[in-house]
């Protein structure tokens, strides 16, 4: 009995002998991740507030409040990880509570055209999505195909024209998801599925850069570019600039996902069994009209500088149209229901945000800083600015995982700086916006990437992810300097 009792207090308490000497064993504790991240934050958060309201000479107090908001929203998002909408909102409201702006510019950020647009064309999307009408298309035109390889091209080529009428990424996934599943259905091969299921996230976020309305991080893009002095951006304009690259580099992610993931019998090979598997009736009168109205939506934006109607406006009608009773499937208060609203006020909160720095002639200050700290000498070197601006951008989804969060912080703190160097702005603006667009590297880096990677068998997994991108982001960077500094030029995009 005494034997066992030593023995569980034994076994309770291990001990060990050392030198004639008995020691208790403690096991070490490790301080919990979140714990570390809050004292990474409150030191960045401390040491950026004695340089902003004590080291700093020369600003005046709203300029010091904005890049304080500034970099604690910034601090939020990427070291936090908080929530980017309540952040987003949270800055406004502290701007607007300080005198910084005033109450109307937080108000009135919701009554923005860019705000409105995108309500439009989420509506839009909807109507789409519960019509069936993307999916009826795709499968019908597919089935005619004759190769995977072909195939491979012409989901890429649809997947692309998306772009142009659906304004997420996150939207296009979840729209596109089952085409994924229809198609892959066809057969059981492994890679096959694996290599779809790689392609479609791919194509969906280095093709929203074509388009205006292809992500919100666009029009916050066009709204600094018009802000800083730049050429309006319209619908026609950014297709004009943005929309050669994007392609350009989708059919190049194509091209890389069929031979790093499909052997040359797997490209070749047929889909016998799509056919069988798609729906061959006609369209519905219902579908027939959305699909008009969609075309003509998609005209109308195109061809703004001829009628002089603007992009939002053109968007309400056409949402008021699809969710009319007798022509759509999903009336104009179940479209309001799947709108984005999360996307909206997060746009609303970082346009003002954005406004401030703007307004209080910090952006410009910070410019003027950068001037004097690294002199006037990398001026003489576009190609090392853009690139620095170009690759620090693309790397950026690695720390901030919002698209449009990323470009409200980097066109401030990276495009306009570096504009001071001698660049003008609007190229720099427009290469971080496209660069930001890269962002799957990781299954945590994007919406649809994560929509078609945790789909159930999971076709893909981390290391394919960074297969693909390894070998997808120097043609990536180097294609973007090339637009950036021999084409736009041409196109009549200066860099100085």
């Amino acid at each position: 009995m005494a034997e066992n009792t030593v023995s569980n207090i034994t076994k309770l308490n291990p001990v060990k002998e050392q030198g004639g000497l008995t020691t208790n064993k403690k096991p070490v504790a490790s301080m919990p991740v979140q714990q570390v991240k809050h004292i990474v934050a409150a030191l960045i958060l401390v040491f950026s507030a004695l340089l902003i309201f004590v080291a700093i000479d020369g600003l005046t107090m709203p300029m010091r409040v904005s890049v304080a908001v500034f970099v604690t929203t910034l601090v939020c998002w990427v070291v936090l990880d908080l929530p980017e909408t309540p952040v987003a909102l949270s800055g406004a409201i502290a701007l607007a509570i300080t005198g910084t702006v005033s109450n109307d510019a937080v108000y009135g950020a919701l009554g923005k055209d860019i705000i409105w647009l995108m309500l439009a064309a989420f509506i839009l999307a909807a109507v789409l999505q519960a019509s069936g009408l993307i999916e009826k298309l795709l499968l019908r035109n597919l089935a005619r195909v004759n190769s995977v390889k072909t195939l491979f091209y012409l989901l890429t080529l649809f997947v692309f024209a998306t772009a142009f009428i659906i304004p997420s990424t996150s939207a296009r996934a979840a729209i596109l998801l089952p085409v994924y599943f229809a198609i892959a259905g066809a057969t059981d091969n492994a890679n096959f599925k694996r290599a779809l299921a790689l392609l479609f996230p791919s194509i969906i976020l280095l093709s929203a850069g074509a388009s205006l309305t292809g992500a919100g991080a666009h029009l916050v893009a066009a709204d600094f570019i018009s802000r800083t002095g730049g050429r309006e951006m319209d619908f026609l304009s950014w297709i004009a600039f943005a929309a050669p690259f994007s392609l350009l580099i989708s059919l190049f992610a194509c091209a890389l996902i069929l031979y790093l993931f499909l052997n040359k019998e797997e490209r070749k090979q047929s889909l016998p069994y799509l056919a069988d598997n798609t729906e061959n009736s006609p369209l519905s009168r219902q579908q027939k009209i959305l699909l008009l109205v969609t075309g003509l939506t998609v005209v109308m934006f195109a061809t703004t500088g001829l009628h002089g109607i603007d992009m939002p406006i053109i968007a309400l009608i056409a949402a008021l149209l699809v969710t009319s009773e007798k022509l759509s499937p999903v009336s104009f208060k179940k479209a309001l229901k799947l709108v984005e609203w999360n996307l909206l006020l997060f746009l609303a909160g970082t346009l003002v945000i954005g406004e401030a720095l703007l307004t209080t002639g910090t952006a410009e200050l910070i410019a003027q800083r950068m001037l004097s700290v690294f002199g006037t000498g990398l001026a003489g070197y576009p190609v090392l600015i853009i690139g620095f601006a170009v690759v620090t951008a693309t790397f950026a989804h690695i720390v901030i995982n919002s698209r449009t969060a990323r470009a409200i912080v980097l066109i401030p703190a990276l495009a306009l700086p570096l504009a001071g160097l001698g660049i003008a702005p609007t190229p720099l603006i427009m290469v971080i916006t496209l660069a930001s667009g890269f962002c799957q590297t990781l299954l945590v880096s994007a919406k649809p990437v994560t929509l078609f990677g945790t789909s159930d068998p999971q076709p893909f997994n981390q290391k394919d992810l960074l297969r693909l991108a390894l070998w997808l982001i120097v043609p990536f960077i180097t294609l973007l300097m090339i637009f950036a500094l021999l084409i736009w030029p041409l196109q009549g995009m200066n860099l100085k």
